[in-house]
């Protein structure tokens, strides 16, 4: 995917700031690709995932293990939640939020670390895949960022496959987890 087959939109302010899904991000944070959005997560989104309540609009398996992970480290992080920080993956044609893919910003000696998920009920469908390349076109347009990195399980070979997808290659291993670049 090139960054020309990405679109950004900001988000239209229609809500306080714990009222879940209806609320505004940062301007031009909002990534579109063909079968999914993906938005920075708002604060009554991770409220919900640490209390444990259920909002609509998830996939019936969301929160998964990653994002209870995820929805900690924005709270911990509030940075994270700018407009190169963590997003939600949602699914365009239900409307679905299917996982989680974002940006660990700052970026440092030009390098960004990105991580994703998506929930088991929605793994298959190339939707890590679609998101991975998203993240990564939107990472490297970024001021300071000339590689994107990330790791994986040395056991997780379909983890492995969809870095390989959105561009990266694998370039050492240390014990349990491999490294992964882009050029």
């Amino acid at each position: 995917m090139s960054s020309s087959d990405l679109t950004t939109s900001g988000l239209p302010d229609s809500g306080p700031a714990d009222s879940g899904p209806a609320d505004s991000g940062p301007a031009g944070a909002e990534l579109t690709t063909d079968r999914l959005v993906l938005r920075p997560w708002t604060p009554g989104e991770i409220a919900a995932v640490q209390s444990g309540d259920r909002l609509a609009g998830w996939a019936d398996d969301f929160p998964a293990e990653g994002d209870l992970a995820i929805a900690g480290f924005i709270a911990e992080n509030p940075s994270a939640l700018g407009e190169h920080g963590q997003r939600l993956i949602i699914e365009r044609s239900t409307g679905l939020v299917a996982g989680a893919v974002g940006l660990f910003w700052p970026p440092a000696d030009g390098a960004v670390e990105f991580g994703y998920g998506v929930v088991p009920s929605r793994r298959g469908r190339g939707y890590a895949t679609e998101a991975a390349r998203a993240i990564v076109a939107f990472a490297l347009a970024a001021p300071g960022v000339d590689r994107v990195v990330a790791t994986v399980e040395l056991s997780n070979p379909a983890s492995a496959r969809v870095l390989e997808n959105a561009g990266l290659r694998r370039v050492g291993t240390d014990g349990e987890l491999a490294t992964y670049r882009t050029a």
